[in-house]
Parts: C-alpha cells; structure tokens; sequence
C-alpha cells in the first residue's frame, strides 16, 4: 500500500465511524467531540469570556435576557446541556453561542433591539448553532485536518492571561460559521421563537438593523476580528418569506416592545470611558487615573482583565493587567520563578526600574519578552510585552517606548467623562423621527437615532409611542 494510502485510510475509517445523526435537523454530520468535551469546551470558553470581557453589570437585564433565551433552549432538541444566556459588557453589536449551552448577547446589540420577540429572535438564532452542532462539525474537520485548536499559549498562566485574544473561549470565536450554518440556525431560531409564542415577523427587522449597523461600521472593545456573523444580505426577505407561510394568528403572538425597552432605560451605550478608551494609540483610564501610548498600527482591545496590543504581523503582544495585592519586588520575583519561565542576564535598560528580560516556554515555541511591576493608585500592575524568541531585538524598542509611557492621568475633560445612556421618551403627540431629534436632542447624529428605534429619520411616530434618545457622554475619538 502506498505511503500516502496508509495515511488516508484510517482517518477516511476515522470520519465513517465519527459520522452522528444531527439531534436539531436529523441529518449526518462529523464529529469527533463527545457531548461531554462538548459541555467541558464551552464551560471553559464561558469562563474566558466573562474575565476578558466581563458581563453587563446589572441583575434586572441579566433576569432579562436569560428569561427570554432558557425557555427556548430548555424546549430544544438539546434540554439536557448546561444551557446559559447573558449579556456581555461590550458596545459591538453582536451575538454568539460556545459549544455546549452558553449563549452571550452584548450590550450593544441591546441597545439596538426594540422589542422582546427581536430578542428572541437573535438567541433562537444562536441556540440553534448549538443544537445543530455547528462549532463541534468544525472542530471535528479541524481535528480530521490535523489543524487542531490552539487552547493555551504558555504554560505560565501571569503570561497567558495576557493572550486573552488566544484563550480558550475566544479562539472558538474564530470559527466562523458559514452560510449554510448561519441559514439553518436562522430555521431554528425561527421555529424557536414560535414555539415560544414570539411574533416571528420580527426576526426580519433584527437583520435590516443589522444591515444598517454593517453599513455604519460601529467600533468597540470586542476587537473586529472577533466578530462572528457576516453582514445580512438575503436574510431579510427569507425570514419575511417564512412568517408568511407561517400560518399563525400573528395576534397572539407576542412582541414585547414596551417590557423590552423599560428594560433599556438607563443602559450605557456606546463605550463606556470610565472603564478605559483609546484616543488612537493612547489609553487612557479615568477610573484608575493613568494613560498608556501602544504603538502606532497595532490593533488594540481593552478587556476586563487587561488593556492589550498586538502587533500587526500578530507576532507580538504588548499588555497592563492587575497584578493583585502583593509588592511589586515580590511579585517580579513570583513571576520569574514560575514553571516554563527563564530570568535573561540582559539589563533592561531604557526601561522602568525593576523591569527584567524572560523568556518563557510555550506550546508553539520559546518566546522573550520583558515585564514591570510597579504601584499606582494603591495597586500592582504588570505591564509586559513578549514575542517569540527571535523578534525581541526587533520589538525591544516599540517595548520599551510603551513602558516609558505610562503616566497619571490629570486632563479634566478625560478625567469628567461618563457613558452616555439610553433614555425613553414616550410621545405626547405624533412626529417625524427627525422632529423628535430636535424637540429631544440625542448626543448621538440623527441617522444613528433613527437606527437604534428601528426607523429611517422620515419617518413618523405615533403619539403613545416609546422612543429611545441618547443623553449624557462624550464619544471618545478613535
């Protein structure tokens, strides 16, 4: 038998015996991942997204948002896994499910829903990518390719928490599903929704917002390669095709609009300053007080557990987390004698007092960076910067120069920021779009008005109506 033969046969043997029936569409499918690594994956991608991104701080829209989402999960196909919905603090619009049950929705795209079943149409959607195993079809095809998912980038977990954007639950991120998964889960969700009693008319307005957010370009601190859907392109007349053939008395089915947007009353939208923003390469923290230059051209993330940069051939990372209540000289010494950690006898000169040179290693190589620990405002932090082993004398400057960056923060207007925030208004009288802007101004342009209620700035509102205004805040410039 020929050599390549010998190869070829037991993984052609492999994905014969892993095919499955589908539990969601009854159809074959691969998968060499069992329900249980299934559940254990996405527990752990839970547990990265919660500390890289953090959870919207607030119980009612968490009561919220899993309320609407569990009952539907809990009525699937798949009512046995560990389901769980919540919303994530990030101004991107956007959704996205982890194998095995966690469905996350962000603020952001809160923010430009405008209706309880529009919810449930974008959770149906993303519980349907679970239940149809989607993300499990694609690891197993990675797994047969011999591609394998990166799950970890050091053995050092004070290195690897700088690797957030390579953590376990945001490189499942990275499997983009493609159009025939994304169209499947929009029937799930579809049927989801009427299952729950949601007018599913309503899923046609969520991809026409969606169209118009594509259109926008909105930006945030869920970096834009993470991003998991693509733009909407016929989505809209399908999802209005299948309500029509639906066969239902639209009058019993709910909308929800008015409990949906009490529930938006007060929500931040847009970036949030307090918790940090970027002014192009520089970072500024009004909460913490401090402001940090990256360099120019690297892409840049600010997350709950650490403001981050990498490098735009992505073969380097520069970083400032929390480092916990410990003294700087302990927590250096702490770091540099962990397990897959190497002190360099190389000064680090140029840089912060007490800065030292590693390397380190990892499942991909052997890296080098630098790091610092150092006090402001009553904390530890780390800043640290790495590469792989070879390109530190290429980095060592761009390095060094964000090091040296780090300063307090005093300029009032940076210091004063707040978040704006979503504010109802119910109309006395009826009105164009662009009349309520002017009789209600927003600190948001008026097109952008018109795009979170759902409308064009023609438009005309009925007195009784429920509009949303956007008061408060100063943008940040990017």
């Amino acid at each position: 038998m020929a050599p390549r033969l010998r190869v070829l046969l037991p993984l052609l043997l492999l994905a014969m015996s892993a095919c499955v029936r589908n539990p969601a569409t009854g159809k074959r499918m691969l998968s060499l991942v069992s329900q249980n690594d299934e559940i254990s994956l996405g527990k752990q991608g839970a547990q990265d997204v919660r500390q890289s991104i953090g959870l919207v701080d607030d119980a009612k829209v968490q009561q919220y948002v899993s309320a609407v989402g569990l009952p539907m999960a809990k009525r699937s196909e798949r009512p046995e896994l560990p389901w769980s919905v919540q919303a994530v603090e990030d101004p991107v619009v956007n959704a996205f499910a982890l194998p095995g049950g966690p469905v996350f929705v962000t603020r952001g795209l809160l923010t430009h829903l405008n209706s309880e079943a529009e919810l449930a149409s974008v959770l149906g959607h993303e519980i349907g990518h679970i239940t149809a195993r989607h993300s499990v079809e694609q690891l197993s095809k990675a797994q047969l390719a011999q591609v394998g998912l990166v799950v970890g980038s050091v053995l050092s977990e004070d290195v690897a928490k700088f690797g957030g954007l390579a953590t376990v639950g945001l490189q499942l991120l990275f499997l983009k599903h493609g159009r025939d998964d994304e169209r499947q889960a929009d029937e799930l969700g579809f049927r989801y929704m009427l299952e729950a009693g949601y007018d599913v008319r309503e899923a046609a307005d969520v991809f026409v917002t969606l169209g118009r957010v594509g259109e926008s370009s909105g930006g945030g601190s869920l970096p834009s390669w993470l991003a998991t859907h693509p733009n909407p392109e016929d989505r809209v007349e399908t999802a209005r095709a299948r309500a029509a053939k639906a066969n239902v008395d639209f009058s019993r089915l709910k909308q929800g609009r008015e409990e949906y947007l009490a529930m938006l009353q007060g929500m931040a939208y847009g970036e949030d300053p307090r918790q940090g923003f970027f002014q192009g390469s520089r970072f500024l923290h009004p909460g913490l007080r401090f402001q940090l230059t990256f360099p120019q051209g690297w892409k840049t993330a600010n997350q709950t557990q650490a403001v981050l940069a990498v490098s735009p051939k992505e073969d380097a990372i520069l970083g400032l987390a929390p480092a916990g209540d410990i003294a700087p000289e302990e927590a250096l010494r702490t770091f540099l004698s962990q397990q897959g950690i190497q002190p360099l006898s190389a000064a680090a000169e140029g840089y912060p007092r007490g800065s030292a040179y590693f390397q380190a290693q990892t499942e991909q190589g052997v890296i080098r960076g630098v790091t610092t620990f150092f006090r402001h405002a009553g904390a530890t932090l780390q800043l640290l910067g790495y590469t792989v082993a070879e390109q530190l004398p290429a980095y060592d400057d761009a390095f060094r120069a964000t090091f040296t960056s780090f300063g307090e923060l005093t300029d009032p207007a940076a210091l004063n920021m707040q978040p704006a925030r979503i504010e109802l208004v119910k109309l006395d009288a009826p009105m164009t779009v662009r009349e309520f802007h002017q009789r209600y101004p927003s600190t948001i342009p008026l097109e952008e008005v018109a795009l979170i209620n759902g409308v064009q700035p023609g438009d005309s509102l009925p007195a009784g109506h429920t509009v949303k205004r956007v008061t408060g805040g100063v943008k940040p410039s990017r």
